[in-house]
């Protein structure tokens, strides 16, 4: 292996048949490029989908730079490029370690080692602390056995290291590396929107999700005063003029959500900002506050009309606390998202009916009807492998926008249908009117492009038809 100190962190081109949507800086890769700036590697970020990079334009920014340590990440619908990833970095940096991290391979660790035989040790998990150690071990000397939180192959067998400890401390985190990326390219119709996540852990176990499992199911959290430092970071250094917040439950801790939103307000902040979280874990106070705070918009996870059925996903709210949650975001002049699962195992057509019934009803200004989609490590994949259902084995598909696997209770095709009719509704003129004024009188920037994405969705029906 190549003794230099030179690391390349990569996030894989987009595959061609996928929608591609505004970028974000890769904030993962970039924390993890500024724990290994500031132990003294040589650091290069190649961000391929901002930069329109293919895995040719790939293969030659990695024969330039010639690392010793290559590191990927793999989301399910991208987990192929990532291979191919893998693949071209091994002909032009033969010696280099192949490592892979991400949801995708921390929850498929196996079968990813099993069929790609590039890859050399996967990452599984929070992956700072994990990649450092992998990156100083040719000078340390460390046995692979010895570090945790990974998975790589001896002598013909698979071998699974314990599973890290989380990061206790999140304040002890550097900056996230933007120096390494083209921050100047990642904009949002036309605002220069960057992200920040201010926690870690959800202590919610969604059977359709892996947040948990992948960051655990404790909370933790950084100081208010650590989260203003980087807003104000944001903003004077790179010129953000709106930050997306990517925690999983922004407002768990209300107490501290209020305390970021006083100090964005005393230290005079100019950024509007994005943020999802719970109907059960807001008040009309805190969402008030939020919008005080130039709070544009939030995101509820209704998943489900129907109680029962929400029960089974292990959604833990009412209808009441939905209902609630959504009043007072709109009444404090937020654009209010919510999104839906459908065809979950025990789904019916009239329990999805009454699901797009109450989405009707309670008036949110975008609704995301996602198909259910059973990601690796998830329940929901154990519920349709046991069942023995027909599932795609296109992992470009699960993006949740397309049907996944055929349960015979209630086909794929009525599932697709009863969305389209939904939209075909939602999307009316009336709608477009209103998101126009919000979003070109009002100044709301997402109803600005909820305006654009209504207006092509039915000059799409209409072409369709044609």
């Amino acid at each position: 292996m190549a003794s230099n100190k030179k690391v390349a962190l990569v996030n894989p081109p987009l595959p061609v048949d996928i929608g591609h949507h505004p970028q974000f800086p890769p904030l993962g890769l970039a924390y993890m490029a500024a724990v290994l700036d500031q132990n003294g590697f040589e650091v290069k970020i190649i961000d391929c989908p901002v930069n329109h990079y293919d895995h040719n334009k790939l293969k030659a920014e990695l024969s330039a730079f010639q690392p010793a340590l290559i590191g990927t990440g793999s989301m399910t619908p991208t987990i192929e490029s990532a291979f191919k990833c893998a693949q071209v970095a091994r002909e032009v940096c033969p010696d280099a370690r192949m490592v892979m991290g991400g949801p995708h391979a921390t929850f498929s660790d196996t079968e990813v080692l099993t069929t790609e035989k590039t890859v050399d040790v996967i990452v599984r998990g929070e992956g700072e602390e994990t990649l450092l150690e992998l990156a100083k071990q040719p000078e340390t000397g460390m046995k692979l056995g010895d570090i945790k939180g990974i998975s790589f192959r001896k002598n013909g067998e698979i071998i699974r290291t314990a599973d890290r400890p989380f990061i206790a401390d999140l304040d002890a985190l550097p900056l996230p590396a933007y120096k390494f990326l083209p921050i100047e390219k990642y904009y949002v119709s036309k605002r220069k929107l960057l992200p920040i996540i201010t926690s870690r852990g959800c202590p919610y176990a969604c059977s359709f999700c892996v947040a948990s499992q992948m960051f655990g199911q404790r909370f933790r959290a950084r100081s208010p005063k650590n989260v203003l430092d980087e807003l104000e970071w944001l903003q004077n250094e790179f010129g953000a003029e709106g930050v997306a917040f990517q925690d999983d439950t922004f407002t768990f801790e209300r107490k501290r959500a209020m305390a970021i939103c006083d100090g964005m307000i005393e230290r005079k902040l100019k950024l509007h900002w994005g943020c999802g979280t719970r109907a059960d874990v807001v008040t009309k106070e805190v969402l008030y506050k939020m919008a005080k705070a130039h709070c544009d918009e939030t995101m509820f996870g209704v998943e489900s009309g129907c109680s029962s059925l929400r029960a089974v996903l292990k959604k833990g709210v009412t209808n009441e606390q939905i209902e609630n949650a959504i009043k007072w975001a709109k009444d404090a002049g937020m654009f209010v998202t919510v999104s839906v699962i459908l065809g979950y195992p025990g789904e019916t057509k009239e329990t999805l009916q009454e699901t797009l019934d109450f989405a009707a009803k309670i008036q949110p200004d975008d609704v995301w009807l996602c198909h259910a989609t059973p990601y690796p490590g998830t329940h929901l994949r154990e519920i349709v492998v046991k069942n023995g259902w027909s599932m795609s084995q296109d992992w470009k598909t699960y993006n949740t926008m397309n049907p996944i696997y055929e349960d015979p209770n209630l086909p794929a095709k009525e599932i697709a249908e009863m969305r389209r009719r939904f939209y075909n509704k939602f999307y009316s003129p009336r709608y477009v009117m209103r998101q126009a004024v919000k979003g070109y009188i009002k100044g709301n920037l997402y109803s600005k492009i909820m305006t654009r994405t209504a207006i092509n969705y039915n000059l799409w029906r209409i072409m369709s038809k044609m």
